[in-house]
């Protein structure tokens, strides 16, 4: 069984940046970070294969947003720039028994708990 423990979170303001940490205890795979904002279904943010040598992004975050592991430490990273009012969500990260790459929440059998970012204009 895999855990695993989202953080970093907060409130800030349009143009700031923030990182957010997912540990995780267990084997991990392929991990991925999506994001839910009120009324909307949750989407796809980021994704990095196993080794780290491969991301994937969404267009909304691309060239603001950039995901990485540490293997060693069994955590993942979003470091997120030039943040938006519109990237106001909760970020969950989720992680999959298979090395590759993910962009949609059924690929990921395991996810944290969410951790709350609030970006003000």
């Amino acid at each position: 069984q895999v855990q695993l423990v989202e953080s970093g979170g907060g409130l800030v303001q349009a143009g700031d940046s923030l990182r957010l940490s997912c540990a995780a205890s267990g084997r991990t795979g392929g991990m991925g970070w999506f994001r839910q904002a009120p009324g909307k279904e949750r989407e796809f943010v980021a994704a990095i294969i196993w080794s780290g040598d491969i991301t994937t992004y969404a267009d909304s975050v691309k060239g603001r947003f950039t995901i990485s592991r540490d293997n060693a430490k069994n955590t993942v990273y979003l470091q997120m720039s030039s943040l938006k009012p519109e990237d106001t969500a909760v970020y969950y990260c989720a992680t999959r028994s298979g090395r590759g790459l993910g962009t949609r929440p059924y690929e990921y059998p395991y996810w944290g708990q969410g951790t709350q970012v609030t970006v003000s204009s």
